[in-house]
Protein backbone atom coordinates (compact mmCIF):
# COMPACT_ATOMS: atom_id res chain seq x y z
CA UNK A 1 0.00 0.00 0.00
CA UNK A 2 0.76 3.87 -0.79
CA UNK A 3 -1.13 5.97 1.05
CA UNK A 4 0.83 9.21 0.74
CA UNK A 5 0.43 9.38 -3.43
CA UNK A 6 -0.88 12.40 -4.33
CA UNK A 7 -4.56 12.23 -6.19
CA UNK A 8 -5.34 14.56 -9.03
CA UNK A 9 -8.11 15.53 -11.51
CA UNK A 10 -7.69 15.58 -15.05
CA UNK A 11 -10.95 15.21 -16.54
CA UNK A 12 -14.57 16.46 -16.29
CA UNK A 13 -17.69 15.78 -17.60
CA UNK A 14 -21.49 16.87 -16.68
CA UNK A 15 -25.23 16.73 -17.44
CA UNK A 16 -27.23 19.26 -15.56
CA UNK A 17 -30.45 21.39 -16.02
CA UNK A 18 -27.84 24.41 -17.04
CA UNK A 19 -25.86 22.45 -19.70
CA UNK A 20 -24.58 18.99 -20.77
CA UNK A 21 -20.65 20.09 -21.69
CA UNK A 22 -18.50 21.82 -18.32
CA UNK A 23 -18.24 25.41 -20.58
CA UNK A 24 -21.74 25.76 -21.11
CA UNK A 25 -22.82 24.14 -17.30
CA UNK A 26 -19.94 26.80 -15.88
CA UNK A 27 -21.12 30.13 -18.16
CA UNK A 28 -24.44 29.44 -17.22
CA UNK A 29 -23.48 29.36 -13.93
CA UNK A 30 -21.65 32.41 -13.87
CA UNK A 31 -24.10 34.10 -15.94
CA UNK A 32 -26.43 33.22 -13.21
CA UNK A 33 -29.18 31.34 -15.23
CA UNK A 34 -31.93 28.95 -13.78
CA UNK A 35 -32.25 25.69 -14.94
CA UNK A 36 -35.47 25.75 -12.88
CA UNK A 37 -38.80 25.17 -14.38
CA UNK A 38 -42.41 24.04 -14.57
CA UNK A 39 -41.94 20.11 -15.25
CA UNK A 40 -42.83 19.29 -19.16
CA UNK A 41 -41.99 15.35 -18.94
CA UNK A 42 -45.29 14.86 -17.28
CA UNK A 43 -48.18 16.07 -16.22
CA UNK A 44 -47.79 17.60 -12.51
CA UNK A 45 -51.21 18.86 -12.45
CA UNK A 46 -52.39 17.23 -9.51
CA UNK A 47 -48.76 17.54 -7.42
CA UNK A 48 -48.24 19.99 -4.34
CA UNK A 49 -44.75 20.90 -5.94
CA UNK A 50 -44.75 21.48 -9.94
CA UNK A 51 -41.55 22.58 -11.34
CA UNK A 52 -37.89 20.87 -10.72
CA UNK A 53 -34.81 21.34 -12.40
CA UNK A 54 -35.78 19.02 -15.32
CA UNK A 55 -32.71 18.29 -17.75
CA UNK A 56 -34.77 19.05 -21.31
CA UNK A 57 -33.02 18.47 -24.72
CA UNK A 58 -30.57 15.74 -24.35
CA UNK A 59 -30.14 13.49 -27.20
CA UNK A 60 -28.95 9.93 -25.39
CA UNK A 61 -28.04 8.97 -28.42
CA UNK A 62 -24.71 11.04 -28.35
CA UNK A 63 -23.43 7.92 -26.04
CA UNK A 64 -25.60 5.37 -27.49
CA UNK A 65 -27.00 3.82 -30.16
CA UNK A 66 -31.02 4.37 -30.32
CA UNK A 67 -32.36 1.27 -30.03
CA UNK A 68 -29.78 1.02 -26.99
CA UNK A 69 -30.91 4.25 -25.29
CA UNK A 70 -34.44 3.50 -25.51
CA UNK A 71 -34.06 0.54 -22.99
CA UNK A 72 -31.25 2.31 -20.83
CA UNK A 73 -31.93 3.94 -17.50
CA UNK A 74 -31.76 7.96 -17.71
CA UNK A 75 -29.24 8.12 -14.83
CA UNK A 76 -27.25 5.72 -16.81
CA UNK A 77 -27.60 7.81 -19.83
CA UNK A 78 -26.20 10.36 -17.68
CA UNK A 79 -23.23 8.98 -16.67
CA UNK A 80 -22.13 7.56 -19.76
CA UNK A 81 -22.05 10.94 -21.14
CA UNK A 82 -20.10 12.36 -18.19
CA UNK A 83 -17.88 9.96 -18.26
CA UNK A 84 -17.25 9.90 -22.15
CA UNK A 85 -16.81 13.34 -21.82
CA UNK A 86 -14.26 13.55 -19.02
CA UNK A 87 -11.76 10.87 -20.36
CA UNK A 88 -11.75 12.95 -23.70
CA UNK A 89 -11.25 16.14 -21.85
CA UNK A 90 -8.30 14.31 -19.32
CA UNK A 91 -7.03 12.51 -23.10
CA UNK A 92 -7.61 8.61 -21.95
CA UNK A 93 -8.88 8.04 -24.73
CA UNK A 94 -6.00 8.77 -26.73
CA UNK A 95 -3.42 7.68 -24.76
CA UNK A 96 -5.86 4.44 -22.59
CA UNK A 97 -4.39 3.62 -18.89
CA UNK A 98 -3.65 -0.26 -18.45
CA UNK A 99 -7.02 -1.54 -18.08
CA UNK A 100 -6.55 -3.62 -14.47
CA UNK A 101 -5.26 -0.61 -12.89
CA UNK A 102 -8.14 1.64 -14.22
CA UNK A 103 -11.77 1.42 -12.75
CA UNK A 104 -14.54 3.89 -11.40
CA UNK A 105 -16.61 4.38 -8.44
CA UNK A 106 -19.77 5.90 -10.35
CA UNK A 107 -23.01 5.83 -7.53
CA UNK A 108 -26.86 6.93 -7.84
CA UNK A 109 -28.90 7.63 -4.53
CA UNK A 110 -32.07 6.02 -6.34
CA UNK A 111 -30.87 4.40 -9.21
CA UNK A 112 -33.48 3.54 -11.89
CA UNK A 113 -36.53 4.43 -10.10
CA UNK A 114 -38.46 5.35 -13.61
CA UNK A 115 -37.81 1.95 -14.60
CA UNK A 116 -38.61 0.38 -10.92
CA UNK A 117 -42.12 2.63 -10.70
CA UNK A 118 -43.09 1.73 -14.64
CA UNK A 119 -42.17 -2.28 -14.44
CA UNK A 120 -44.18 -2.21 -11.17
CA UNK A 121 -47.15 -0.55 -12.51
CA UNK A 122 -47.07 -3.03 -15.42
CA UNK A 123 -47.05 -5.86 -12.69
CA UNK A 124 -49.99 -4.25 -11.00
CA UNK A 125 -52.03 -3.49 -14.06
CA UNK A 126 -51.22 -6.17 -16.54
CA UNK A 127 -49.35 -9.27 -14.56
CA UNK A 128 -45.82 -10.38 -14.76
CA UNK A 129 -45.57 -11.12 -18.55
CA UNK A 130 -45.26 -7.38 -19.14
CA UNK A 131 -42.64 -6.91 -16.76
CA UNK A 132 -39.41 -5.50 -18.60
CA UNK A 133 -36.69 -8.16 -18.96
CA UNK A 134 -34.46 -5.03 -18.60
CA UNK A 135 -36.00 -4.52 -15.42
CA UNK A 136 -33.37 -5.60 -12.81
CA UNK A 137 -30.39 -4.47 -14.48
CA UNK A 138 -31.73 -0.75 -15.38
CA UNK A 139 -33.04 -0.32 -12.06
CA UNK A 140 -29.84 -1.13 -9.63
CA UNK A 141 -27.81 1.74 -8.57
CA UNK A 142 -24.52 -0.29 -9.66
CA UNK A 143 -24.92 -0.98 -13.65
CA UNK A 144 -24.24 2.42 -14.48
CA UNK A 145 -20.17 1.78 -13.45
CA UNK A 146 -20.88 -1.61 -14.61
CA UNK A 147 -21.91 -0.32 -18.15
CA UNK A 148 -19.21 2.62 -18.31
CA UNK A 149 -16.48 0.03 -17.41
CA UNK A 150 -18.02 -2.28 -20.49
CA UNK A 151 -17.31 0.63 -23.00
CA UNK A 152 -14.55 1.66 -21.85
CA UNK A 153 -12.89 -2.04 -21.28
CA UNK A 154 -11.50 -0.64 -17.62
CA UNK A 155 -10.74 -3.55 -14.99
CA UNK A 156 -9.71 -2.00 -12.33
CA UNK A 157 -11.89 -1.43 -9.08
CA UNK A 158 -15.57 -1.36 -9.82
CA UNK A 159 -18.47 -0.51 -7.72
CA UNK A 160 -21.31 2.09 -6.75
CA UNK A 161 -21.80 4.20 -3.53
CA UNK A 162 -25.28 4.81 -2.45
CA UNK A 163 -25.41 7.34 0.37
CA UNK A 164 -28.53 9.91 -1.05
CA UNK A 165 -27.20 12.81 -1.44
CA UNK A 166 -23.88 12.23 -0.32
CA UNK A 167 -23.12 9.88 -3.01
CA UNK A 168 -21.13 11.40 -5.52
CA UNK A 169 -18.44 12.69 -2.81
CA UNK A 170 -18.52 8.96 -0.84
CA UNK A 171 -17.50 7.87 -4.70
CA UNK A 172 -15.12 10.93 -4.63
CA UNK A 173 -13.53 9.57 -1.63
CA UNK A 174 -13.86 6.13 -2.10
CA UNK A 175 -12.45 5.60 -5.99
CA UNK A 176 -9.20 8.29 -4.49
CA UNK A 177 -8.72 5.91 -2.05
CA UNK A 178 -7.82 2.99 -4.45
CA UNK A 179 -5.53 5.15 -5.55
CA UNK A 180 -3.75 5.98 -2.89
CA UNK A 181 -3.14 3.06 -1.80
CA UNK A 182 -2.06 2.06 -5.03
CA UNK A 183 -4.74 -0.31 -5.89
CA UNK A 184 -5.42 1.81 -8.94
CA UNK A 185 -3.71 4.30 -11.36
CA UNK A 186 -6.71 6.11 -13.09
CA UNK A 187 -10.48 5.91 -11.25
CA UNK A 188 -13.82 7.74 -12.30
CA UNK A 189 -15.68 8.83 -9.88
CA UNK A 190 -19.29 10.16 -9.55
CA UNK A 191 -22.41 9.66 -9.26
CA UNK A 192 -25.98 10.92 -11.27
CA UNK A 193 -29.86 10.68 -11.15
CA UNK A 194 -33.11 10.36 -12.69
CA UNK A 195 -35.10 12.02 -10.07
CA UNK A 196 -37.33 14.00 -11.92
CA UNK A 197 -39.83 11.57 -12.54
CA UNK A 198 -43.49 10.95 -10.82
CA UNK A 199 -42.74 8.39 -8.13
CA UNK A 200 -39.57 10.91 -6.33
CA UNK A 201 -41.47 14.33 -6.97
CA UNK A 202 -44.66 12.79 -5.20
CA UNK A 203 -42.27 11.11 -2.42
CA UNK A 204 -40.28 14.45 -2.32
CA UNK A 205 -43.85 16.41 -1.97
CA UNK A 206 -45.14 14.96 0.60
CA UNK A 207 -42.38 14.52 3.37
CA UNK A 208 -43.06 18.42 2.41
CA UNK A 209 -39.13 18.73 1.66
CA UNK A 210 -39.90 20.55 -1.36
CA UNK A 211 -40.64 24.37 -2.03
CA UNK A 212 -44.05 25.12 -3.49
CA UNK A 213 -43.35 28.02 -5.62
CA UNK A 214 -45.63 27.24 -8.33
CA UNK A 215 -45.79 30.28 -9.53
CA UNK A 216 -41.88 31.52 -9.92
CA UNK A 217 -40.36 28.27 -10.10
CA UNK A 218 -37.09 30.33 -10.92
CA UNK A 219 -37.21 31.80 -8.13
CA UNK A 220 -38.16 28.88 -5.17
CA UNK A 221 -34.52 27.80 -4.79
CA UNK A 222 -33.22 30.81 -2.37
CA UNK A 223 -30.55 29.22 -0.47
CA UNK A 224 -29.43 31.63 2.31
CA UNK A 225 -32.55 33.50 2.07
CA UNK A 226 -35.09 34.36 4.55
CA UNK A 227 -38.28 33.17 2.43
CA UNK A 228 -36.39 29.52 1.45
CA UNK A 229 -39.19 27.20 2.31
CA UNK A 230 -38.06 23.82 0.70
CA UNK A 231 -35.32 22.77 -1.45
CA UNK A 232 -35.78 22.06 -5.19
CA UNK A 233 -35.54 18.79 -7.14
CA UNK A 234 -33.03 18.45 -9.70
CA UNK A 235 -31.71 15.66 -12.17
CA UNK A 236 -28.39 15.09 -14.17
CA UNK A 237 -24.60 13.65 -12.79
CA UNK A 238 -21.44 14.58 -13.31
CA UNK A 239 -18.22 12.09 -13.90
CA UNK A 240 -14.42 13.57 -12.43
CA UNK A 241 -11.20 11.57 -13.60
CA UNK A 242 -9.02 11.10 -10.79
CA UNK A 243 -5.38 9.83 -11.04
CA UNK A 244 -1.85 8.93 -9.46
CA UNK A 245 -0.05 12.04 -9.76
CA UNK A 246 2.86 10.39 -11.33
CA UNK A 247 0.68 8.73 -13.63
CA UNK A 248 -0.83 11.86 -14.97
CA UNK A 249 2.74 13.31 -15.36
CA UNK A 250 3.80 10.58 -16.88
CA UNK A 251 1.72 10.93 -20.05
CA UNK A 252 1.93 14.48 -20.11
CA UNK A 253 -1.67 15.35 -18.56
CA UNK A 254 -3.18 18.70 -17.89
CA UNK A 255 -3.83 18.79 -14.42
CA UNK A 256 -6.97 20.42 -13.52
CA UNK A 257 -6.67 20.19 -9.83
CA UNK A 258 -5.52 18.23 -7.01
CA UNK A 259 -7.83 16.88 -4.32
CA UNK A 260 -6.13 16.85 -1.51
CA UNK A 261 -7.92 15.50 1.24
CA UNK A 262 -11.58 14.48 2.62
CA UNK A 263 -13.48 14.40 5.56
CA UNK A 264 -17.05 12.10 6.54
CA UNK A 265 -19.43 11.99 9.60
CA UNK A 266 -22.94 11.24 10.67
CA UNK A 267 -25.29 13.49 12.40
CA UNK A 268 -26.76 10.11 13.93
CA UNK A 269 -29.84 11.97 14.64
CA UNK A 270 -32.57 12.06 12.53
CA UNK A 271 -33.62 10.44 8.85
CA UNK A 272 -34.11 13.51 7.13
CA UNK A 273 -33.69 16.35 9.32
CA UNK A 274 -30.14 17.94 10.03
CA UNK A 275 -28.28 18.07 13.54
CA UNK A 276 -28.99 21.61 14.25
CA UNK A 277 -25.93 22.65 15.96
CA UNK A 278 -23.76 21.95 12.73
CA UNK A 279 -21.38 19.60 14.94
CA UNK A 280 -21.10 17.00 12.87
CA UNK A 281 -21.12 18.25 10.12
CA UNK A 282 -18.06 20.59 11.47
CA UNK A 283 -16.51 17.29 12.14
CA UNK A 284 -16.56 15.82 8.99
CA UNK A 285 -15.08 19.37 7.54
CA UNK A 286 -12.27 19.55 10.53
CA UNK A 287 -11.12 16.08 9.64
CA UNK A 288 -11.54 16.79 5.02
CA UNK A 289 -8.74 19.63 6.80
CA UNK A 290 -6.38 17.65 8.60
CA UNK A 291 -6.37 15.17 6.25
CA UNK A 292 -5.40 17.40 3.06
CA UNK A 293 -2.24 18.84 5.30
CA UNK A 294 -4.08 22.75 4.84
CA UNK A 295 -4.73 25.30 7.79
CA UNK A 296 -7.89 26.82 7.77
CA UNK A 297 -6.74 29.98 6.48
CA UNK A 298 -6.04 27.98 3.13
CA UNK A 299 -9.16 27.89 2.23
CA UNK A 300 -11.15 30.81 0.55
CA UNK A 301 -14.29 29.43 -1.36
CA UNK A 302 -16.88 26.67 -0.18
CA UNK A 303 -19.28 24.92 -2.32
CA UNK A 304 -21.78 24.71 0.23
CA UNK A 305 -24.55 21.89 0.18
CA UNK A 306 -26.94 24.64 0.70
CA UNK A 307 -30.26 23.25 -0.43
CA UNK A 308 -32.89 26.27 0.48
CA UNK A 309 -34.17 24.47 3.69
CA UNK A 310 -35.21 26.54 6.57
CA UNK A 311 -33.20 24.34 8.96
CA UNK A 312 -30.35 23.10 6.61
CA UNK A 313 -28.59 26.20 5.70
CA UNK A 314 -28.39 27.35 8.91
CA UNK A 315 -27.04 24.09 9.98
CA UNK A 316 -23.98 24.27 7.53
CA UNK A 317 -23.66 28.12 8.63
CA UNK A 318 -23.30 27.15 12.38
CA UNK A 319 -20.86 23.80 11.21
CA UNK A 320 -18.32 26.58 9.02
CA UNK A 321 -18.73 29.07 11.79
CA UNK A 322 -17.47 26.40 14.43
CA UNK A 323 -14.61 25.34 11.87
CA UNK A 324 -13.23 28.51 10.62
CA UNK A 325 -14.12 31.09 13.10
CA UNK A 326 -13.44 34.38 11.73
CA UNK A 327 -11.75 33.26 9.35
CA UNK A 328 -15.47 32.46 7.80
CA UNK A 329 -15.42 35.96 6.62
CA UNK A 330 -13.06 36.35 4.03
CA UNK A 331 -14.53 33.27 2.51
CA UNK A 332 -16.76 32.79 -0.47
CA UNK A 333 -19.58 30.38 0.24
CA UNK A 334 -22.29 30.00 -2.60
CA UNK A 335 -24.64 27.36 -3.75
CA UNK A 336 -24.91 25.72 -7.11
CA UNK A 337 -28.73 23.94 -6.04
CA UNK A 338 -29.64 28.08 -6.78
CA UNK A 339 -30.04 27.36 -10.36
CA UNK A 340 -29.63 23.78 -10.69
CA UNK A 341 -32.02 22.42 -7.91
CA UNK A 342 -30.91 19.79 -5.76
CA UNK A 343 -29.39 16.28 -8.37
CA UNK A 344 -29.51 14.17 -5.22
CA UNK A 345 -27.12 11.43 -5.78
CA UNK A 346 -24.88 13.76 -8.88
CA UNK A 347 -25.18 16.83 -6.98
CA UNK A 348 -21.85 16.47 -5.32
CA UNK A 349 -20.17 15.53 -8.47
CA UNK A 350 -21.72 19.04 -10.43
CA UNK A 351 -20.33 20.85 -7.55
CA UNK A 352 -17.01 19.42 -7.37
CA UNK A 353 -16.98 20.22 -11.38
CA UNK A 354 -17.68 23.51 -10.65
CA UNK A 355 -15.18 23.99 -8.05
CA UNK A 356 -12.85 23.35 -10.03
CA UNK A 357 -13.55 25.30 -12.29
CA UNK A 358 -14.17 28.70 -9.89
CA UNK A 359 -10.52 27.92 -8.42
CA UNK A 360 -9.13 27.88 -12.25
CA UNK A 361 -10.68 31.11 -13.52
CA UNK A 362 -11.14 33.08 -10.17
CA UNK A 363 -14.58 33.38 -10.67
CA UNK A 364 -17.33 33.03 -8.26
CA UNK A 365 -20.40 32.03 -9.67
CA UNK A 366 -23.92 33.78 -7.90
CA UNK A 367 -25.91 32.22 -5.14
CA UNK A 368 -29.10 33.39 -7.01
CA UNK A 369 -32.59 34.08 -5.97
CA UNK A 370 -30.79 35.77 -2.49
CA UNK A 371 -33.15 39.25 -1.76
CA UNK A 372 -33.20 39.28 2.08
CA UNK A 373 -30.25 37.72 3.38
CA UNK A 374 -31.31 35.17 6.51
CA UNK A 375 -28.90 36.84 9.30
CA UNK A 376 -28.56 33.27 10.61
CA UNK A 377 -26.65 32.70 7.56
CA UNK A 378 -23.86 35.59 8.13
CA UNK A 379 -21.52 34.84 4.74
CA UNK A 380 -20.22 36.26 2.16
CA UNK A 381 -22.57 33.85 -0.74
CA UNK A 382 -21.73 36.09 -4.08
CA UNK A 383 -25.74 37.15 -3.62
CA UNK A 384 -27.10 37.32 -7.04
CA UNK A 385 -23.97 38.30 -9.13
CA UNK A 386 -20.60 36.90 -9.87
CA UNK A 387 -17.60 37.79 -7.44
CA UNK A 388 -14.37 36.73 -8.06
CA UNK A 389 -11.40 34.80 -5.45
CA UNK A 390 -7.45 34.49 -5.67
CA UNK A 391 -8.40 31.31 -4.11
CA UNK A 392 -5.48 28.17 -4.44
CA UNK A 393 -7.92 25.84 -1.94
CA UNK A 394 -11.64 25.18 -1.70
CA UNK A 395 -13.73 22.76 0.35
CA UNK A 396 -17.49 20.94 -1.74
CA UNK A 397 -19.87 19.97 1.53
CA UNK A 398 -22.24 17.39 0.97
CA UNK A 399 -24.94 16.13 3.33
CA UNK A 400 -27.60 13.68 2.78
CA UNK A 401 -30.53 11.90 4.56
CA UNK A 402 -29.67 9.55 7.25
CA UNK A 403 -27.65 12.05 8.54
CA UNK A 404 -24.35 11.23 5.98
CA UNK A 405 -21.76 13.96 5.96
CA UNK A 406 -18.87 14.76 3.64
CA UNK A 407 -16.47 17.19 2.64
CA UNK A 408 -13.75 17.09 -0.33
CA UNK A 409 -11.05 20.03 -0.23
CA UNK A 410 -9.56 20.41 -3.71
CA UNK A 411 -6.71 22.71 -4.90
CA UNK A 412 -6.21 24.61 -7.98
CA UNK A 413 -4.33 22.69 -10.87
Amino acid sequence: MNGNRQVVITGMGVVSPVGFDIETFFANLLAGKSGIGTVERFDTSAYSTRFAGEVRGFDPTSCFDPKEAQRTSRYIQYLMHSALQAVKQSGLDQSPPKLDRAGMILGSGMGGIEVFTDNAQALGEKGPKRVSPFFIPMAITNMGSGMVAMRLGWRGPNWCVTSACTTANHALITAADQIRLGRADVMLAGGAEESVCPASLAGFSNMKALSRRNEDPAKASRPFDKGRDGFVLGEGGGVLVLEAREHAEARGAKILGTLRGYGSSCDAYHMSAPLESGEAVAQAISLALADAGVSKEDVGVVNAHATSTPLGDVAECKALGRVFGEHLGKMKVHSTKSMTGHLLGGTSAIEAVALVMTLNSGKVHPTINVDDQDPDCPIDCSPNVMSTTTARIGISNSFGFGGHNSCVVIEKG
